[in-house]
């Protein structure tokens, strides 16, 4: 059996420990082709251990200029490739990076008796058993570099120690747990953090107070939308 394809990604002059080297092999997704679908494929694959999974290219597009939310599959030519996974390296990913973070992390992909080796990003689609929940099927988005993406960016609060809205007995309402933006592939963030330490009661974040990489653009017509809120604790 074919050995598994790996790219040459190493950085010259670094010394890099055992321990390292396998965290990041870790999360190189390990996949191999499949030439046929069908549900008593997937039905084979999955008693064998493994997760069907399809790749999918896609370039995003705004085809109204004074529209943010009108992003549409750009014209190129599509892509599409029919893999099977590991259901035990999928577990142990998800695991350890959290699912809301998985849908907005680029992973290298590795196929074994495939040619090449690319960067995939997460599209937000695992299906899993509604009553086991294990999980069935994953769709994935090819992203090279200069792709432009849309991409849902979880968010997370920090600073809710320090919140002064908080210590009052205020709560904290978090209105988006997730944004919307169209960016290049090579500068996907897995999250986006917001400070909330200088927070009062009935202050709140809105998007436009949100600092983001100056190539992303948020699909959203309107910026003054919150975010989050503190909220005095009566009107709970």
């Amino acid at each position: 059996m074919s050995k598994w394809w790996r790219a040459a990604a190493t950085t010259a002059g670094v010394q890099r420990s055992t321990a390292s080297a396998r965290r990041r092999s870790y999360f190189t997704i390990q996949a191999i082709p499949r030439e046929v679908t069908g549900s008593r494929v997937s039905s084979r694959d999955r008693a064998q251990g493994r997760i069907p999974a399809v790749v999918f290219s896609q370039n995003c597009v705004q085809s109204k200029p004074n529209d943010p939310t009108s992003i549409v599959a750009g014209g190129s030519v599509s892509r599409k490739f029919l893999l099977t996974t590991e259901r035990k390296q999928i577990k142990a990913i998800i695991d350890s990076i959290d699912l809301p973070f998985f849908y907005s992390t680029t992973f290298p992909l590795q196929i074994r008796a495939g040619s090449g080796s690319s960067t995939l990003l997460e599209s937000g689609k695992i299906h899993r058993d509604e009553e086991t929940g294990k999980i069935l099927n994953l769709v994935f988005v090819w992203a090279e570099d200069g792709t432009k993406l849309k991409v849902d960016v979880p968010v997370v609060f920090k600073g809710e120690h320090e919140c002064p809205g908080l210590k009052k007995g205020g709560y904290l309402n978090k209105i988006r747990p997730t944004l919307k933006f169209l960016c290049p592939a090579e500068h996907i963030r897995q999250k986006i953090e917001i400070d909330i330490s200088q927070l009062d009661v009935e202050d709140k974040v809105s998007l436009h107070d949100i600092d983001v990489h100056p190539t992303w653009k948020l699909l959203s017509k309107n910026e003054a939308i919150p975010v989050c809120k503190i909220k005095a604790t009566v009107d709970r």
